[in-house]
């Protein structure tokens, strides 16, 4: 499976940027429904949309999944594959 991936920065309350990409079927380029499934990996780390600031979500580019990312995919519609200061 081909997917596109979402290049994602967050500044929390205390300033700390966090960066993670979200990966989704690359035919995916509804940039709302995106920004949704980053809202919704904020809340899985108790972070509410209103303790952070999206500064960019924007299209990085198109790779192969991994099956791990496949098969959060086909179970959430997206793969959150955290880079930075996501703990």
């Amino acid at each position: 499976m081909q997917v596109a991936v979402w290049d994602t920065y967050v500044t929390k309350q205390n300033g700390t940027i966090m960066n993670f990409d979200i990966i989704v079927p690359k035919e995916q380029k509804d940039e709302q429904l995106i920004r949704q499934f980053g809202r919704q990996y904020l809340a899985s780390k108790s972070l509410s949309t209103s303790d952070v600031v999206v500064n960019q979500c924007a299209f990085c580019h198109i790779e192969q999944a991994s099956d791990k990312m496949v098969k959060s995919i086909l179970e959430t519609g997206y793969f959150i594959l955290e880079l930075r200061n996501c703990n």
